[in-house]
């Protein structure tokens, strides 16, 4: 007999719990920053061999540590042993590519738990080796060739950016300055300390217009997410955050490809989360958006429809300040990649983690008061060469 699928009811997916280990310059492997992160998600909950059903791991490149079968790896490190496991590499998406991976095995109905996770070693390899691994991500008949790096690449979007808007250096270290606010207040941070405009203005230059406090940093951290139904949530005790929408998109690898100041793929990745949420832009209280520069806060606001063409520098401004046709949203309130940390695999996990802290009344000092609906926005490669867009809120569904 034929089923009516117009009756069948997904499974809603679920963030169920999250743990971090420590952000930024480590003696920790990979695999004991995973095991501390780990541990801390699953802090009163059950063994993870008694939950976890498969296991997707993001990590940018193997050259940190020499370590491929990340997933295998990790899945050992759990105590997992037989269950479906795999690395993900989108470069630094990948972290929220191994969230998304989790979300539609969940929402499929095909594992009833799933551990995202993300890690990476980047100290290892030192300035040299961790800027020839970023560089992989860059196309390399085109790119690669001619030397270029990630500031050189983002410091080319940033000067068009400047030259079509009205923003001016200062509007971008204000940027910087804002997250390092918000960083002071979030104990997971790489760099929690408050900086003043003229310090970011005064570092020293990297690739011009960029100088060192509009760059993330390099360093080691590891994240884990677990995702769930609602009835197991529930039978776990778990304070829960609904994966409302989940969305992704790949525009060339080559910047010389593609229009630098309309980050297209970050437009339509977000689009599509809007849309399976049943949200718009409006309707988003924070954002962790990937502010690998600090023009890429400024860039992205623009990209998913927070902001007016030309005004997304305004991001660091209080929302009664900015210019009309600005939504409310709060960004990166972790402190985003520019003053949290950006360790490449773990990047989206952690922006997935600070949601889930944020809308569980979890998030301390830095909590944005009656925040119920986050997106979460990790790019990779240099801008939008493949961007994935989450909704996590915890309203209820229509």
């Amino acid at each position: 007999m034929a089923v009516d699928t117009a009756y069948v009811r997904m499974p809603e997916p679920i963030i169920a719990s999250v743990g971090a280990s420590p952000l930024g310059r480590t003696d920790l492997p990979g695999r004991d920053l995973f095991s501390v992160a780990l541990a801390e998600a699953f802090d009163e909950l059950p063994d993870p061999a008694d939950v976890v059903e498969a296991v997707y791991v993001g990590s940018q490149s193997e050259s940190y540590e020499h370590q491929i079968m990340y997933g295998t790896l990790l899945a050992e490190w759990a105590g997992l042993r037989h269950v479906p496991a795999e690395r993900v590499e989108g470069c630094a998406a990948a972290g929220a590519l191994a969230l998304r991976h989790a979300v539609k095995d969940v929402r499929n109905g095909e594992h009833e738990a799933v551990l995202a996770c993300g890690v990476e070693k980047m100290t290892s390899a030192g300035t040299s080796g961790a800027t020839d691994a970023l560089s992989a991500a860059f196309d390399r008949a085109i790119e690669q060739r001619s030397g270029v790096t990630a500031p050189s690449q983002y410091a080319l979007l940033a000067q068009r950016y400047l030259h079509e808007t009205d923003a001016t250096e200062r509007d971008l270290a204000e940027i910087a300055v804002k997250n390092h606010a918000n960083a002071a207040r979030n104990p997971r941070a790489q760099f929690p300390k408050e900086v003043d405009v003229e310090t970011v203005l005064e570092s020293n230059p990297v690739a011009s217009p960029l100088k060192l406090y509009d760059c993330a940093p390099v360093g080691d951290g590891a994240a884990a997410v677990l995702v769930t139904t609602a009835e197991l949530a529930a039978d776990l005790d778990c304070p829960q955050v609904r994966v409302a929408g989940s969305g992704a998109s790949a525009n060339n690898i080559a910047v010389a490809e593609r229009d630098m100041t309309d980050i297209a793929g970050a437009r339509i990745a977000a689009e599509t989360a809007y849309e399976e949420a049943g949200i718009d832009a409006a309707d988003v209280d924070i954002a962790e958006v990937h502010d690998a520069f600090t023009v890429c806060e400024a860039l992205l606001a623009e990209a998913v429809g927070f902001a007016p063409t030309g005004t997304g520098y305004q991001s660091y401004l209080d929302p009664a300040d900015r210019a009309d046709g600005w939504t409310d949203v709060q960004l990166s309130p972790s402190g985003g990649l520019k003053a949290r940390g950006h360790p490449i695999g773990a990047t989206g996990l952690l922006q997935a983690l600070e949601a889930y802290e944020q809308l569980t009344g979890a998030a301390g000092d830095r909590a944005v008061e009656g925040a119920e609906t986050a997106l979460l926005l990790n790019e990779g490669g240099v801008a939008d060469a493949v961007t994935v867009g989450h909704v996590l809120t915890t309203a209820e569904a229509q």
